[in-house]
């Protein structure tokens, strides 16, 4: 019998080191050419694999595999395409088995966040009831940092990293312009539900006057007049206030201070810039001057600043992914552990994907500060090994370098196509 191909995909959001989970699973699966066959990747994601769009890995030179380490973005393309539940439309779960079987795939590797979990979840059930059975996997990915079990999530160390650097370096600017000119600054980070971008933020103050004087939480409600007596406060005491906000900052009923009033292709609400209504509100109700920034995009593509321990971990799980695969394993995520001493250490588990599909981790509520605008020590000693260390790209006159693949797409064999 043939041996079985892999296809792998990423999904949702990218991040500073996705492709260095990729590079773990396509050079991990090279090492064993005796068990495994080529590795195939998604055309934007499960996109790919619905449409039998694949490119195929194996005419991408080893060098070129091994500059995914330090690319970011996705490099095979990545979509925001969440699919139904199987009572709902069976038919696209049956059009993976479909695409998997007619290439020889025996090997599921989904590398995102909670959908994704549950995509290899389904997929895995089905492909048993199909008498197609595949070995789904996934490989965690996401820069909020809400996957459940796993201790930290790869892609979030190097956006706490970002974040944090971020608005130590913009404090500084602030503040040594307050006394004539802007004196609150506003950086609007990613974190729906979850505050830990938002928190990671708060390694930035070392000492006591240090930005950012006020973090907003998912978690916490937002409370106006609480809030702009503590800018108030700390314009009064420092000269400035810096601001970091996360995009999910609510009321107490749940609403959203930015909700743009439209939803997203997950069903999720679209937010529209927490920072504007923020600082719109300090104006107005306050008459400071005022600069916001939206981290956006920058704070999850900021491969030249990414965190060594964040790659180093990304890889790991990405070669994990395809070990556990060989053993045998399957509806699994291999999840991220530390170690209980004082030197921080981490390893590698086993995750039950049913434990892990989209259940979303929150921010502990005593990592953050009594009054709800900053962090604590115990916050504080969780995100610091995190953003520890630099791994920087190659740069070539001045520039970094990435990796450019050549995505030679495998010939479609099915007749059918497949309408999204």
């Amino acid at each position: 019998m043939a041996k079985k191909n892999v296809f792998y995909a990423q999904s949702g959001g990218v991040t500073a080191v996705i492709n260095a989970s990729a590079c773990g699973v396509i050079e991990t699966a090279r090492q064993h050419k005796d068990r495994i066959g080529k590795v195939y990747a998604g055309h934007n994601g499960i996109i790919g694999a619905l449409r039998e769009e694949l490119i195929d890995t194996s005419k991408e030179t080893p060098t070129t595999i091994a500059a995914l380490r330090h690319t970011p973005s996705g490099a095979f393309g990545s979509c925001r395409y969440k699919l139904k539940s199987v009572e709902q439309s069976r038919a696209e779960y049956e059009r993976l088995i479909e695409v998997f079987q007619a290439h020889n795939i025996g090997y599921f590797f989904y590398n995102g966040g909670g959908d994704s979990a549950d995509t290899c979840l389904k997929v895995s059930q089905l492909s048993e009831t199909m008498g197609y059975p595949i070995q789904a996997i996934h490989i965690p990915k996401t820069v909020d940092n809400d996957l459940p079990i796993t201790d930290n999530c790869p892609g979030f160390g190097s956006v706490a990293k970002y974040v944090a650097v971020s608005i130590k370096e913009a404090g500084l600017d602030v503040a040594s312009m307050c006394e004539s000119s802007t004196k609150v600054f506003i950086l609007e980070v990613m974190g729906r539900h979850a505050g830990w971008i938002a928190g990671a933020g708060g390694l930035a103050a070392e000492q006591e006057g240090d930005a950012p004087q006020i973090i907003l939480f998912p978690e916490i409600a937002f409370d106006k007049p609480r809030f702009l007596a503590k800018v108030k406060e700390s314009v009064e005491r420092y000269g400035y206030c810096a601001i970091v906000a996360s995009e999910g900052a609510r009321y107490a009923d749940g609403r959203f201070l930015a909700d743009a009033g439209s939803v997203d292709a997950f069903g999720h609400t679209q937010l529209g810039g927490v920072a504007p209504t923020l600082a719109q509100m300090i104006k107005t109700e306050l008459g400071y001057k005022y600069h916001w920034a939206l981290a956006d995009y920058l704070q999850r593509a900021a491969r030249h600043i990414a965190s060594a321990t964040d790659v180093e971990q990304a890889y790991a799980v990405g070669k994990a992914a395809v070990e556990m695969a060989l053993a045998g394993k399957n509806a699994i995520m291999p999840a991220i552990i530390r170690g209980s001493g004082k030197k921080y250490s981490w390893s590698i588990k086993e995750a039950p994907l049913e434990d892990v599909a989209n259940v979303e981790k929150m921010m502990p509520r005593d990592f953050i500060s009594a009054d709800g605008f900053g962090i604590t020590d115990k916050a504080r000693s969780y995100f610091e090994p995190l953003v520890q260390g630099e791994d920087y790209p190659p740069y070539k006159k001045g520039m970094p370098q990435y990796a450019r693949l050549k995505k030679v797409m495998l010939p479609k064999v099915l007749k059918n196509s497949f309408t999204l």
